[in-house]
């Protein structure tokens, strides 16, 4: 691999001036390797290769485009066992999570992108007058580490699909399926230019990215926080930025829900991933007649979820991304005991057996209150809270206060009801009865949740700019 390279101009480079940081394996707690980090010298190096592609690429057909993304999606499924392995060693993915739903998710994205191409209009004639719809130009991206090919896939493809070139920025913390990403755009015979990758910080490369002059646009995920200052730097050159940030996901179980389906898929929306997912339903909505039975249930399936290292056979939940991360929700869990709130399941302190690593027990808290701490932060690990409501018009109320408006999640069997909740909710997302995934829903969110959209023909309309030109039809 190339850790201590960067991918510029169609070529593996050395940095302008190497400094490396550790890899540290959340299983173990302990680095298994080392990156070189970027410094604002190599984002001019990819700012100028990336330009400079840009005059061929964003004027490249869509036949082209197409027959490179479908070079991508070969090489990539040829690559997804390296890619599964680099994610369980990075962030601590369980081996077939990885595999299934980490990678896997990058592979729906990249086919579905692909049929979108086939037939989008980049073209509207309006009477005499025609609107173009055009590459923004070149494009930096801004990646996270707790699903690092989903959010690569949705801004890189859709870029490459829009005629953009690019630079990547994936997170420090999961940056080798990043460098393998890397290889594989290569391999597809990407044009030189057209897709560029640094490794390196936020307040160094990433800010580097968000505030250069010639950079057109930033796509970013991550935390609300970062986001802003993304938003900040951007501001002075007046570039478009796309966000999709954090989220305190409700799940509302009207009274008419099959209450053991219902909280039991509730429990494991809100722990897969080890609970680092922005749109997971972190606080559950249940009548109060029904809370207890709730409980029970919740208890129940809390305690199927075996926690351990990521290469362990039966493991469900790994461990959380980083000490920092670890530290982080051990408070939180503290304080919602601290706060008032009951205690079901787990609680602090890492699970019997587990002393290295970080790894966070299965945690379930009932009878919270909307004030309470756990309640209204994101906590981004696998700490769900049950709130119970009086009437369905409290439980939409409470829901919706919050500076989030990611995901809402909705249980019911009776689909009309469940419609006019989905209108009530105020997010970017709406899951009725935890349906299947759907590449082609367009994801994002409202309020403090971002302000852009990803997936499909969603995600390719941020990269490009709207042209009216009068007097074509002459």
């Amino acid at each position: 691999m190339n850790n201590h390279q960067f991918y510029i101009d169609g070529k593996w480079v050395d940095p302008v001036a190497l400094s490396t940081r550790d890899v540290i394996n959340p299983s173990t707690g302990r680095p298994f390797t080392t990156i070189a980090m970027g410094s604002t010298a190599d984002v001019d190096r990819a700012v100028i290769a990336a330009r400079r592609a840009f005059a061929d690429f964003g004027f490249s057909d869509r036949a082209e485009r197409l027959a490179l993304l479908e070079r991508m999606l070969t090489v990539y499924r040829r690559r997804a066992d390296d890619l599964a392995l680099a994610i369980s060693s990075e962030m601590g993915a369980p081996r077939p999570f990885a595999r299934d739903s980490q990678v896997g998710s990058g592979d729906g994205h990249l086919e579905k992108l692909i049929d979108v191409l086939r037939h989008y209009s980049f073209e509207h004639q309006k009477g005499t007058s025609m609107v173009l719809k055009e590459p923004i130009g070149v494009a930096a991206l801004i990646t996270p580490w707790n699903w690092p090919l989903n959010q690569i896939m949705c801004k890189v493809g859709p870029a490459i699909a829009a005629g953009c070139t690019m630079i990547l920025k994936s997170s420090e913390l999961a940056p080798l399926s990043a460098l393998i990403f890397a290889e594989i755009m290569d391999e597809a015979a990407t044009p030189k230019g057209v897709f560029n990758l640094i490794n390196g910080d936020g307040p160094t490369v990433g800010a580097a990215l968000s505030s250069h002059p010639d950079i057109d646009m930033v796509s970013f995920t991550g935390s609300t926080r970062a986001g802003i200052a993304v938003a900040k730097a951007a501001a002075d050159t007046v570039k478009r930025v796309a966000q999709e940030l954090g989220g305190k996901s409700a799940n509302i179980l009207l009274p008419d829900c099959d209450l053991e389906t219902a909280v039991t898929k509730g429990v494991e929306g809100c722990f897969g991933n080890s609970g680092q997912s922005c749109n997971a339903p972190t606080r559950m909505f249940v009548p109060r007649d029904l809370h207890d039975e709730a409980i029970a249930i919740a208890r129940r399936a809390a305690a199927d979820y075996v926690v351990g290292p990521a290469d362990e056979q039966g493991v469900v939940l790994g461990p959380v991304v980083s000490e920092v991360q670890f530290n982080k929700i051990q408070a939180l869990i503290q304080v919602g005991i601290d706060q008032g709130a009951m205690l079901v399941a787990g609680g602090v302190g890492r699970p019997d057996g587990r002393e290295h690593g970080y790894f966070v027990k299965p945690t379930i808290f009932a009878n919270v209150t909307p004030d309470m701490r756990i309640a209204r932060e994101e906590i981004f690990g696998p700490v769900l809270s049950i709130l119970p409501y009086a009437t369905t018009d409290e439980a939409v109320t409470m829901a919706n206060d919050t500076p989030y408006g990611l995901a809402s999640y909705v249980q019911t069997q009776n689909v009309e009801e469940g419609r006019r909740f989905a209108r009530r909710m105020r997010s970017g997302n709406v899951f009725m009865n935890y349906p299947d995934w759907d590449t082609g829903l367009p994801f994002g969110g409202y309020k403090q949740s971002g302000n852009g959209r990803e997936y499909a023909e969603y995600g390719l309309e941020d990269f490009l700019e709207i042209k009216g030109v009068a007097g074509w039809g002459q």
